[in-house]
């Protein structure tokens, strides 16, 4: 099992933005969507290229390299020419500081 690991703190990530952190051996986007956090791989489902390029919109997280966007709360590839989800983490956060499980 993944162990937790702290990879910011709450104010280090405003709503709306994101930031590319590791987290453990992952590189993930950390994205502040209404002050509730969510992870993603950094890694595109679509041509295996980094998010972390593109830009959060909304609760949508928006692939520079060809336009796939993804729903940051689920992973889900919500147009083409993305198909696949990208792999999304639990996160936690715990006296202001914020978690993800990703091994």
């Amino acid at each position: 099992m993944a162990e937790w690991t702290r990879v910011a703190a709450v104010t280090d990530v405003e709503p709306g933005t994101f930031k590319a952190l590791a987290a453990g051996r992952r590189r993930i986007v950390l994205c502040n969507v209404d002050g509730d956090f969510y992870a993603l791989r950094d890694l595109c489902s679509h041509d295996d290229l980094p998010l972390s390029n593109g830009d959060l919109e909304g609760s949508e997280f928006v692939c520079i390299h060809h336009g796939a966007r993804f729903d940051v709360c689920t992973g889900r590839a919500l147009c083409l020419p993305a198909i696949q989800p990208v792999t999304t983490y639990e996160t936690e956060v715990r006296d202001g500081d914020v978690f993800v499980q990703a091994g």
